[in-house]
C-alpha cells in the first residue's frame, strides 16, 4: 500500500479529516515564508490530538537545532522533514536531540540532485520539484524518470511535487514510491484543504494500488 502524507496543514479540522481518511503522516510547516505556515499553537493542538495515531511531521527550512528541538517537544512531533540545506551531520543531531525520525527532502532539478541523497542515511527521502525561489508547495511536478534513480536505495521514498487526484495514480505507476505527499493538490486555497479533493486523492491512491500494473 502506498502511504499518504498530507502536507501544509494549518487547521485542526483538516488534520482530523486527513487522519480519518487514513493519512500516514501530516505535515505542519514551520517555515515562516510559506503561505501554509502553521502556528505553534495550532500545531500543538494537532500534535496532542493525533499523537500515537498518525505521524506528525514538522517541516523545517534551515532552522536552528534549538528551534527544531523546542517545536518537536511542544508539538508532539514524530517526524522531521528537513527541506533546506541541512547536511548529514545536522540530520543525525536533529534525530538524536528529538527522538524523531528524519525525512530529508531535495528539490529535483537533475540526476545529480537525486544522487546527492545517497549521503543521507535518514529514515525517509522526499523528492520535490525544483522551482527557483521556493522551498516546495508550488504545485509543479518534475521529471518522474529521475525519481527512479533513488530506487536502488533502501531508504523509503516519498514522492511530492504537483500531485493531484488526477495524476497521483500515474505517479504511483511510474515511480512505485513508498509514499506520496500532497499539499497544493488537495487545497481550496493555500493552507485550507478541500474535503472533496482530499477524498478524491485517497481514492486515486487506492485505485492505483489495486490496479494490475501497480501490483505486477
Amino acid at each position: 500500500m502506498t502511504q499518504v502524507k498530507v502536507c501544509g496543514i494549518t487547521r485542526s479540522e483538516d488534520a482530523e479529516a486527513a487522519a480519518e481518511l487514513g493519512a500516514w503522516a501530516l505535515g505542519l510547516i514551520f517555515w515562516p515564508h510559506s503561505p501554509r505556515a502553521c502556528t505553534p499553537e495550532v500545531a500543538e493542538e494537532i500534535g496532542q490530538s493525533l499523537k500515537r495515531t498518525t505521524e506528525v511531521a514538522g517541516v523545517f527550512v534551515n532552522a536552528t537545532l534549538d528551534e527544531v528541538a523546542g517545536l518537536a517537544d511542544r508539538c508532539y512531533l514524530t517526524l522531521l522533514q528537513l527541506h533546506g540545506d541541512e547536511g548529514p551531520a545536522y540530520c543525525r543531531e536533529a534525530a538524536r536531540r528529538t527522538g524523531c525520525r528524519v525525512m530529508k527532502a531535495v528539490q529535483v532539478s537533475s540526476a545529480a540532485s537525486v544522487d546527492g541523497l545517497r549521503a543521507y542515511p535518514t529514515d525517509f527521502h522526499l523528492l520535490d520539484a525544483h522551482v527557483p525561489g521556493s522551498r516546495g508547495g508550488t504545485g509543479q511536478r518534475f521529471n518522474w524518470e529521475l525519481a527512479r534513480r533513488d530506487r536502488g536505495l533502501t531508504t523509503p521514498l516519498i514522492l511530492s511535487g504537483g500531485l493531484t487526484p488526477d495524476n497521483v495514480g500515474e505517479a504511483i505507476t511510474a515511480v512505485h514510491p513508498w509514499g506520496v505527499d500532497s499539499a497544493s493538490g488537495t487545497e481550496a486555497s493555500p493552507g485550507i484543504k478541500d474535503p472533496a479533493r482530499l477524498q478524491a486523492f485517497f481514492r486515486a491512491v487506492e485505485a492505483a494500488d489495486s490496479s494490475p500494473v501497480a501490483t505486477a
